[in-house]
């Protein structure tokens, strides 16, 4: 479907007039707004080295947003809609060039309601920012990436699904966190539509394929000044067994990983005393240390309160878990990548047997979930790089003990995730983008449906 020199000739022509649309031509701005931190996969890196936007446009609001979807639907252009970049899979990269389309202006926040904390915010508000105003009113997002200092509300809706607070709250598309949105289509005469929360959840991690998010209506919870414990267990079947006690025990937690005492070496020197032990990263409420020391004390585990948690400044615990952890030990091992699963129970046996065949060249990095309301553990262990062979076999041996891989060599939605085409996407594809415009070779359904794979 690429996009014509006449045709981009034409639509650039047809925004240069246009003064709530900034149009950025360099080729800097070219580069570094076609790319995200994709390189974390040595795959994606090579597939998607190439992939250049042929422009790069800012809307001022959602009015010029809608002059830009038009602009695009008339010219037959793609349009890719990105955020902060922050995501590691590609979701932003446009395969296909045509425009990338910046949300950085769209930020505002419209309302936090007093009675329920529900916000109603613009795509493109740095969550960082959200995160502090709602704290002015006693609330606090339920869920965030670990780049959420820099990531947008946006970005993380369309391209994460979990993260910092999912030992609690579970995952982005459950249901109960995305309560509606406003959307723009693309089309020559675009409409500007509401949906409800049951509509809203096909644009859901759905890469921006499907529709232009213009506006987000989302769940709060109820802030806490968390606090930091970092725990120390001389064997790992103590440091796995604990993880899972502190997830099931009546406490408020924020955040439950652990870091295999190789990953803990390359940590920055922020993550607690220095030791050589498998180390578990807690956030949890002021009230809950005394359990914490509780259940480590029958594993003659080391607490360390590391005390309440500064969010000014940078070098906090939640800044080692999730994709961060991925990004310290890349920065000082470059070697490495990393998967994404879900372990299986009993989650110890699992890991015996990929430790038995794999040895040190899968390094374990587990985080503490909710899913369904039962307390599972997701594994984003770091593999060293040995080529695409030697990772298909890693992940066929996943699958052989009973993990469920979400694959983040891959660019489709459907192949990061369930595996699965999720015909609600697709049908809002075909309602909301119906030339297929949007962020084109993301959804798998589409090209399946199309025949165009």
């Amino acid at each position: 479907m690429s996009s014509s020199n006449a045709s981009l000739e034409a639509l650039q022509a047809m925004l240069s007039f246009d003064a709530g649309l900034e149009l950025l031509h360099e080729p800097s701005e070219i580069e570094r707004f076609s790319r995200d931190a994709f390189d974390y996969s040595p795959v994606l890196a090579e597939r998607l080295a190439s992939c250049r936007a042929d422009l790069v446009v800012r809307p001022a609001d959602v009015a010029a947003v809608e002059r830009l979807a038009a602009a695009c639907a008339i010219h037959g252009v793609p349009l890719t809609v990105r955020a902060a970049g922050t995501g590691n899979y590609g979701q932003c990269v446009p395969l296909e060039g045509g425009v990338v389309m910046l949300t950085s202006s769209l930020r505002a926040i419209h309302n936090i309601d007093d009675k329920t904390g529900v916000v109603t915010v613009e795509p493109g508000c740095p969550m960082r920012l959200l995160d502090q105003s709602l704290r002015q009113r006693g609330r606090q997002l339920r869920l965030l990436p670990s780049t959420w200092r820099s990531a947008t509300i946006g970005g993380f809706l369309s391209g994460g699904s979990g993260g910092i607070g999912s030992i609690r709250w579970g995952f982005l598309r459950d249901p109960g966190h995305l309560l509606g949105l406003e959307l723009v289509t693309l089309e020559s005469k675009p409409q500007r539509i509401t949906l409800s929360a049951a509509e809203a959840e096909a644009l859901n991690h759905a890469y921006g394929t499907n529709g232009v998010m213009t506006s987000l209506q989302l769940a709060t919870a109820a802030a806490v000044d968390w606090h930091q414990v970092a725990v120390d267990c001389e064997r790992w079947t103590d440091a796995v067994e604990l993880l899972l006690a502190c997830g099931r025990a009546a406490i408020d937690l924020h955040l439950a990983s652990l870091l295999e005492r190789p990953v803990l070496k390359h940590m920055p020197t922020w993550s607690g005393p220095t030791a050589d032990r498998h180390r578990l990263l807690l956030l949890v409420s002021p009230d809950a240390i005394g359990t914490v020391r509780r259940l480590a004390a029958n594993r003659a585990a080391v607490v360390h309160d590391l005390g309440p948690e500064d969010l000014n400044g940078g070098n906090s615990l939640r800044e080692l878990t999730w994709n961060h952890t991925t990004l310290h030990m890349r920065a000082a091992a470059p070697g490495w990548t990393y998967l994404q699963m879900l372990l299986p129970q009993p989650e110890l046996a699992a890991m015996a047997s990929l430790r038995q065949r794999w040895g040190d060249a899968l390094l374990w990095h587990l985080e503490a979930v909710s899913q369904q309301g039962c307390v599972r553990l997701a594994a984003l262990p770091l593999v060293r790089w040995e080529g695409m062979e030697r990772l298909e076999q890693l992940m066929e041996d996943c699958r052989a003990v009973g993990a469920f891989i979400f694959n983040p060599h891959v660019l489709t939605v459907e192949d990061g995730g369930l595996g699965v085409v999720d015909g609600d996407q697709v049908a809002a594809k075909a309602r909301f983008d119906p030339a297929g415009l949007l962020n084109p070779g993301k959804l798998r359904g589409w090209l399946e449906r199309d025949g165009l794979d």
